[in-house]
């Protein structure tokens, strides 16, 4: 297959974000895929608790159905917790994958115990949820927060010191082999900290940029012609806005 058509999908309501989330995966970028970035129109400018992902949850599965309308063939929602996700593949024949389930399986690919790094204390619980839907308890040692709201991600040299910091304590203290990265907010962050924390511990340790994870697995799906199971996401009519 050549030529494909890739979206990268942020489930905020603003553009802020969009040139970033682009450099983000464009390391990973094959010659041959052609990669765009939307956004939704309604809902939150960002996504830091639960209600902020139920609100934008729906606007990302109309967003996704028009996307498949445009021609898209595959679906990357640039967000660890999945918003929309789940719903929007009852609705569309592509592929769509979020952050966390393709960041934990590629860390398991690793190491066998990870911790995940995130924004704010408003976000652990949601995320060690998703540990335990994907099953990955025995796996997990940890979540820890660098207590940074989404606006402030920007700020690299600060959030690479948290983050190596904390990632650091997750090691020495938790038993983590492979950390992950909970928000997509976390640009050119991973490399800097797996830097860091060999420099530290004299051995590598993989930090896993969700935005990288989660793109490339997308690429991989839609290459092998694969979509939801249909025995798992029962076909749904999107209704009228």
């Amino acid at each position: 297959m050549s030529g494909l058509r890739i979206c990268i999908l942020a489930p905020v309501n603003t553009y802020a974000y969009n040139q970033q989330l682009l450099d983000a995966v464009r390391p990973v970028i094959p010659t041959d895929v052609q990669v765009e970035v939307r956004n939704i129109r309604q809902g939150n400018p960002c996504i830091e608790n639960r209600l902020n992902l139920t609100e934008n949850a729906l606007a990302v599965v109309r967003m996704a159905h028009a996307l498949e309308q445009e021609g898209f063939q595959g679906i990357w929602l640039s967000d660890f917790d999945m918003c929309g996700v789940e719903a929007a593949r009852e609705v569309i024949d592509i592929p769509i994958v979020g952050g966390f389930p393709t960041s934990a399986f590629s860390a398991l690919n690793l190491s066998q115990r990870f911790s995940i790094i995130t924004i704010m204390q408003s976000t652990l619980a949601m995320q060690r949820g998703h540990v335990a839907t994907y099953g990955l308890s025995e796996s997990f040692a940890s979540i820890r927060s660098i207590d940074c709201p989404v606006e402030q991600l920007s700020n690299l040299d600060v959030v690479v010191a948290k983050t190596f910091e904390v990632a650091l304590q997750a090691v020495e203290q938790d038993g983590a082999q492979s950390i992950l990265l909970g928000c997509t907010g976390f640009v050119d962050v991973a490399a800097r900290v797996a830097a860091l924390l060999e420099e530290s511990l004299g051995c590598y340790v993989p930090v896993l940029d969700p935005n990288q994870c989660g793109f490339s697995f997308l690429v991989s799906l839609v290459r092998m012609r694969l979509r939801p199971s249909r025995l798992c996401y029962s076909k749904a009519v999107l209704p009228a806005a």
